[in-house]
């Protein structure tokens, strides 16, 4: 197809988008598919499409989104080769990371009428951070906007009552069971960590593998993002700890004397 039939065909899909994987993968494929020959094209195409559309569209353009970036991170070659696919994918992750403020700005306008999108688009990049999918210094900068924004929508005024009319009946439906589908696919994905590092098949021992700081990015491991995870949620060592492991000792060795206890000093 010519440029100008793909991006028709991919207005077409973007118009049709909900919140069915259904939908969202059918435009995922298609998008890394012509990324070669017309990727900032199709980009321009969802911008263009998120600034124009209604809130629900809106919110449905950020979860397919969320979907072909962790499609790109994904399709990146294992083998260290470098081939179009892996390049042109990640890609599609760099337009996100360069527009993310005026997307952001798009689907959470100002004033109350962006209050329905405001706890979602909140998942949506709390998840981006935990996946390293964006730099965290970014997604602060938005996320403090949209405290801003959420603090301000609270104030009375009378362009918000006048920009806002009622919603009908079946728009408020549709709007219930697509956030419902929209959560229950967040949740599913919420553990899933991108693997940006080539190992070549195999599995070696964590000593082996590359030390990685804070600021490397999507070259960071995923067992230090893991391990990072892990880390702020445990607690620090106390005495029920100190128990514990004496509990656990004596069942694995028994002492048949005073001398036998194993020494954890």
């Amino acid at each position: 197809m010519d440029p100008f039939e793909v991006r028709m065909q991919f207005l077409a899909l973007l118009r049709r988008l909900d919140a069915s994987q259904q939908s969202i993968k059918k435009i995922v494929g298609f998008a890394l598919k012509y990324f070669s020959s017309c990727g900032e094209d199709l980009w321009d195409c969802i911008v263009e499409e998120c600034q124009k559309g209604s809130l629900n569209s809106r919110i449905n353009i950020l979860y397919l989104l969320d979907s072909l970036c962790e499609t790109c991170l994904l399709a990146k070659p294992h083998t260290g080769a470098a081939r179009d696919t892996g390049q042109s994918s990640s890609s599609y992750v760099d337009y996100l990371s360069r527009d993310l403020s005026k997307l952001v700005d798009y689907v959470v306008p100002p004033g109350q009428q962006g209050m329905p999108n405001f706890m979602s688009t909140v998942q949506v990049l709390e998840s981006w951070r935990t996946k390293r999918v964006i730099e965290p210094q970014k997604l602060d900068e938005v996320l403090a906007i949209l405290d801003t924004r959420r603090a301000t929508a609270s104030l009375p005024s009378e362009r918000d009552s006048s920009a806002a009319p009622p919603l009908d009946p079946f728009e408020i439906k549709k709007r219930m069971e697509e956030d419902r589908e929209r959560h229950k696919r967040l949740r599913e994905r919420r553990w899933v960590q991108p693997i940006s590092h080539n190992l070549y098949g195999l599995h070696p021992l964590a000593s082996f593998l590359p030390l990685t700081d804070d600021g490397d990015g999507p070259g960071e491991l995923t067992l230090d993002i893991e391990f990072d995870n892990e880390w702020e949620t445990t607690s620090d060592w106390n005495e029920d700890d100190d128990e514990a492991i004496a509990e656990e000792n004596a069942m694995c060795y028994p002492s048949s004397g005073e001398g036998d206890e194993m020494d954890l000093s």
